[in-house]
């Protein structure tokens, strides 16, 4: 998802629930199998379930060296054995940007996590922000590794911790977000535990600060009444880039205006003077442009490149003619190019602007995902990461043409080891309107299309998202144990522009669903999916709309909504992105609309539900809190419909706890393996029974006395 405006985040799943990192592990992370046999594919290659799913490596983060030899990364991998709960730890690792991939050595070790990787101008210091401190009192702080290794050392010591830095061109002075230190009264009240929260009050805004790498003395350079993000110096270090939003609410985050700071003056200026969110400032190599992202409109509409002179003036638009969400920009060495990446159907590609006369090129053509994180100096190297259906993100290198992507990191090499269902694209005409629609396939390993397979609908969240042809683990466990799963991009999908992307406003579950079940009869016209055994799961928008779909057919043996939203009404006062859910109801709150948020609720129709039902849901989840998913489940018991309901302690939205994850894929197989008949063959003996004691019974309605 490549928008920098947070469109994607705000009802889909985070990265986590779909993977955490790895270490090899001895044993599955959970239970160990009942015998000795291990679930094999015809050609003798193992099986991938559930611990496999929380070995995969995630990579991200890839920072170019200054001379562009080196390249460091994040890994973030699996801290976990049989006996502890585990958590996820990511560690700073350094690679030749010529690769090959076995000189990849990791940097940092231990328990703590590093983010925001940077080097320092001239190339000598790695810095990255890290926990420093102990328990409740530890915060992340700018830390300095040497780039030929070594032991890193605390760099920064603001009370708080750090949000995000940078170094000055000259490496003298680090610039980093961070909101102001508590006082004395703060601490002592926290200390007492007088912590009473008055809710959209007293919000810590971060702001601009200075710390000078010599001395230690920091300073606050910006004192504005609105929150900063993303802050960039100019090349010659006299001026500052950076964006504001109102707050640190979620809900405030795509309101974004692009400011630029005189350095020795510390004046303050709008980057342009508009109506319109603006953000993601970066300047031209030689400092007479700033390139910056635009949308008139707030989340839902097209975000385009504009570039405007480094000195003020009215902004240009360089993608007027693009169809397609522009992203972070990346000059060329000459000034005379800015490459970005974005989604495109289920890809996300590299495109390149002409800042002459605008036009777009896409340069990739690799069906995949692929994001782009640094263009070298001298132009003679691109770096990003890459993943595609059978291979986990790694880091890349190219030339400006990117005609060839290099891969010069394998952090996930154990694979090769394993039988991974193969994808295809298919597309098909909707039932509501003939519109055309397309989704992902993954096809079960050994995959024979004289046979018909087990079938599961995966709709994706978002909805304002996309199903794209990256590594999902999810998807590849039900690959290995005989389904064949279908993720379809309904319309309100990116990745086909605005039109699309809004085409549904005031139809949640209408031409959506229709979309969703004409890509489930496509599925079996091609004689891939028995339709005697239908499933469908989703999370966050997906699991709107599988609880929709429970309420509006019958076609489906199981149905599993996670993190779903069955009513809309008490949704728009519970969850943090009011403002995101008005722009699919007429910009009008429930209360002054109340019909509209009604008749697209699964609550309105719970009494037609007959499917046996798994609802899963995170205790602690703020998007979608949990009291979504208790209404539908009493309303299922109630009425004696089949109902398991799986709450997961200390979870948000996106979960992060391993065995969580675990048991989110593991309890899938085993209810959809009871009622798709379709037992599950990569997850241990002990574990499936258990959890079959978990599942529905059917119910029958108490007779009355």
């Amino acid at each position: 998802m490549t928008r920098s405006s947070p469109t994607h985040w705000v009802l889909s799943a985070v990265a986590a629930c779909v993977a955490v990192g790895t270490v090899a592990l001895a044993m599955p992370a959970q239970g160990a199998p009942a015998d000795s046999t291990v679930a094999r594919s015809k050609d003798g290659k193992r099986l991938f379930g559930s611990a496999e799913a929380l070995r995969v490596a995630r990579v991200s983060g890839p920072r170019l060296s200054p001379d562009g030899s080196r390249v460091a990364y994040l890994v973030a991998s699996l801290d976990m054995d049989k006996d502890k709960p585990g958590k996820t730890v990511t560690h700073l690792w350094v690679v030749p940007s010529a690769g090959p991939a076995s000189a990849a050595r990791e940097y940092t070790r231990g328990d703590k996590s590093v983010s925001g990787t940077r080097w320092s101008p001239d190339g000598k210091i790695i810095a990255f922000t890290m926990l420093a401190g102990e328990d409740k009192d530890a915060h992340p702080q700018v830390w300095f590794q040497y780039a030929d290794g070594g032991e890193p050392w605390q760099v920064t010591k603001h009370k708080g911790g750090v949000r995000g830095f940078e170094f000055s061109p000259n490496g003298q002075t680090l610039l980093f977000i961070a909101a102001p230190a508590p006082d004395a009264d703060e601490e002592k009240r926290d200390k007492l535990r007088d912590d009473a929260v008055v809710v959209d009050h007293d919000l810590k805004l971060a702001q601009l600060w200075t710390w000078d790498v010599a001395t230690g003395a920091e300073k606050q350079i910006t004192h504005g009444d609105n929150t900063v993000t993303d802050a960039h110096y100019s090349p010659d270090g006299m001026h500052i880039a950076f964006t504001t939003t109102p707050t640190p609410l979620l809900d405030d985050n795509s309101m974004q205006t692009a400011w630029v700071l005189d350095v020795a003056s510390g004046n303050v200026r709008k980057l342009v003077d508009t109506p319109d969110y603006t953000g993601t400032a970066r300047y031209s190599p030689d400092g007479a442009w700033i390139a910056y992202l635009d949308s008139h409109d707030y989340l839902l509409h097209q975000q385009d490149l504009f570039v405007v002179s480094a000195s003020g003036g009215q902004g240009r638009n360089l993608t007027a003619k693009f169809d397609l969400n522009a992203s972070e920009p990346y000059w060329a060495p000459d000034g005379k190019s800015i490459y970005f990446a974005t989604d495109t159907r289920e890809s996300n590609e590299v495109f390149a602007a002409d800042v002459a006369d605008g036009n777009v090129k896409q340069l990739t053509t690799m069906p995949g995902v692929i994001s782009l994180d640094a263009v070298s100096a001298d132009g003679r190297t691109v770096i990003g990461t890459r993943a595609d259906p059978t291979h986990p993100a790694d880091v890349f290198r190219s030339d400006l043409s990117l005609a060839s992507i290099e891969p010069i990191t394998n952090q996930n090499a154990w694979l090769s080891d394993y039988a991974l269902g193969s994808t295809e694209v298919i597309t098909w005409k909707s039932s509501k309107d003939g519109m055309e629609i397309d989704g992902i396939v993954t096809k079960p390993v050994d995959f024979a299309a004289s046979r018909k397979y087990p079938a599961l609908l995966n709709p994706h969240g978002g909805p304002t998202g996309a199903s794209q042809l990256g590594f999902n683990p999810g998807e590849q466990i039900m690959a290995a144990n005989g389904y064949v799963v279908l993720e379809p991009n309904f319309r309100g999908s990116t990745g086909r522009g605005e039109a699309f992307a809004t085409a549904n406003q005031n139809d949640w579950g209408g031409g959506d669903y229709r979309d969703d079940m004409s890509g489930v009869d496509a599925l079996i016209a091609r004689g891939w999916a028995d339709p005697n055994r239908l499933g469908a799961f989703g999370w966050s928008y997906g699991g709107f709309m599988t609880f929709w779909i429970d309420t509006q057919t019958d076609r489906f043996k199981a149905i599993s909504p996670g993190a779903g939203l069955p009513d809309l009404y008490s949704m728009y006062s519970q969850t943090d992105i009011h403002r995101y859910l008005r722009q699919f109801f007429n910009m009008k709150a429930p209360w002054d609309n109340f019909q509209e948020y009604w008749d697209h609720s699964p609550m309105k129709y719970v009494n037609n539900v007959k499917t046996p039902t798994m609802i899963l849901h995170g205790q602690a989840d703020t998007r979608v809190p949990i009291p979504q998913a208790q209404e539908f489940f009493r309303a299922l018991t109630e009425r004696h419909i089949p109902v398991e309901f799986v709450a997961y302690p200390r979870e948000n939205h996106g979960f992060t706890e391993p065995r969580h994850i675990q048991d989110r894929y593991q309890r899938y197989l085993v209810f959809f393996g009871k009622y798709l008949n379709n037992p599950p063959v990569t997850e241990p003996r002990d574990v499936i029974e258990r959890m079959n004691k978990d599942l529905p019974a059917q119910q029958v309605a108490a007779t009355k006395p």
